[in-house]
């Protein structure tokens, strides 16, 4: 039997074993771009090579920290990532970089702010509810993932537009949709490292999609200009009352809008995808998943988890974390070098391409024991790792501003739906595949039975 069958390990990326070739590289990469990381990658700190331009695969924490943090400027995003994401979400806080960035991130912190999470807990609260009455209506095999995208959607459509009736959700949606499948994939052109003047013919059709999608905002900014703040400030509140302390800059109507869309499309992709894997890791190991009902029920009883719940949920909090080191949504990401530099003993140029294969460094066989077994006890109270070892959300300056939202709403649905439902696995077995995020090709198709 293979060592990575299901009996003994959870659905896993085949990396390569042999060199690609540029088309083979494009081909490979527009079917899965986690399989471009060559499995040595998870046994060496640093691999490098030239597939078009230079680049080198980094998993060395301590070239990571010098990357993500002491030399952040010198290793903007790259050319590839901004060709993918401008067209959606402009010059908002995931793309821009310098001070273009900082003024925006200043600007946005308060909105995320613990106390203003926690003030949108109800709203995880309510969609968690929603969610175990769908599953506990289901007479068959239902696919978790299709399921935790619409709970998360829910929540991060009422926590930025408080459900406004004028705010197209389903539009929005489809156009994210649409734009992920269609768009954000890999071209020769990116391989090769042509520059971004040059059209890739992938991404001229998905206009239509994002010019509706942005008018749908559009229209939701400007009703709120007009009405008024809610009683309960929401995300879109938040974030027109913040202000750049240095600068007193405050974000146009068009700023609001491109940082808006990024939310919305991190805000939910990414911990739709966290508890989807996760209810598929429970169905798979099922001591884990009794382990964690009994916290959840204990901690709960028959009601929903609130943020007040979540400190006291620390086995549930355990799971979500190595479901993110498992299945990283953001598992492979890329800077452009500005400098000459060394990283991990490797020389590094102006241009160069750096790549952070970051599902490769969660299952690197120096940094883990047993990385591709599920674990997460790993995650335990009182245990200590390099903090660059475990990337989920990034690190440094640039770590995810919306990571306490995530996890916070990851802990409330997961608990919730597990104090009252039982996961079962059926024939079907999600495949990982990369486009944009980490994803469950195939859906996660589980046998879902009320407790």
């Amino acid at each position: 039997m293979d060592e990575f069958s299901a009996s003994a390990y959870p659905a896993r990326v085949a990396l390569g074993r042999k060199p690609l070739g540029v088309i083979g590289s494009a081909m490979t990469a527009r079917r899965n771009v986690l399989e471009l990381i060559p499995e040595i990658a998870t046994r060496q700190p640093m691999v490098s090579g030239k597939t078009g331009k230079r680049w080198h695969m980094v998993m060395d924490p301590a070239a990571l920290r010098i990357v993500l943090k002491d030399k952040v400027d010198d290793y903007p995003k790259s050319l590839v990532t901004r060709l993918i994401l401008e067209p959606a979400i402009g010059q908002s806080l995931f793309v821009a970089e310098g001070a273009h960035w900082r003024w925006q991130r200043r600007a946005a912190a308060p909105a995320f702010a613990q106390r203003n999470v926690e003030a949108l807990a109800p709203v995880m609260t309510a969609a968690a509810e929603a969610s175990v009455r769908r599953l506990a209506a289901a007479t068959g095999p239902v696919d978790l993932f299709a399921e935790t995208v619409a709970a998360t959607f829910e929540v991060i459509s009422d926590v930025t537009f408080s459900g406004d009736e004028g705010f197209d959700r389903q539009a929005v949606h489809q156009a994210i949709e649409a734009y992920i499948s269609g768009t954000a994939r890999l071209s020769v052109m990116d391989i090769l490292g042509l520059p971004g003047w040059i059209p890739r013919p992938g991404r001229l059709t998905a206009g239509r999609d994002l010019r509706r999608m942005k008018r749908v905002a559009d229209d939701a900014i400007g009703a709120r200009a007009r009405s008024g703040p809610r009683e309960v400030p929401d995300l879109l509140d938040l974030l027109r009352a913040g202000s750049d302390p240095e600068t007193h800059r405050v974000m146009s109507a068009a700023e609001l809008r491109d940082n808006l869309l990024t939310f919305i499309v991190a805000g939910h992709e990414t911990t739709a995808l966290t508890l989807a894997w996760a209810l598929y890791l429970l169905a798979f190991d099922p001591e884990v998943q009794n382990r964690a009902a009994i916290e959840a029920r204990t901690v709960l009883g028959a009601r929903a988890a609130t943020a007040a719940d979540v400190p006291h949920l620390i086995y549930v909090r355990q799971i979500v974390e190595e479901t993110l080191r498992l299945y990283p949504p953001a598992a492979f990401l890329s800077r452009t070098s500005r400098i000459y530099d060394s990283l991990g003993g490797r020389e590094v140029h102006p241009g160069d391409t750096i790549m952070l294969p970051v599902y490769a460094l969660h299952r690197h066989h120096l940094l883990w024991d047993d990385p591709d077994r599920f674990d997460p006890d790993r995650f335990a109270p009182g245990i200590v790792r390099d903090r660059y070892a475990f990337l989920p959300f990034g690190a440094g300056p640039r770590i995810c501003i919306g990571a306490s939202f995530s996890l916070q709403e990851a802990v409330i649905i997961l608990a919730t739906l597990l104090a009252r439902l039982r996961f079962d696995l059926t024939a079907r077995h999600p495949e990982p595949r990369m486009i944009l995020t980490l994803r469950p090709h195939g859906g996660v198709w589980l046998a879902v039975k009320t407790r």
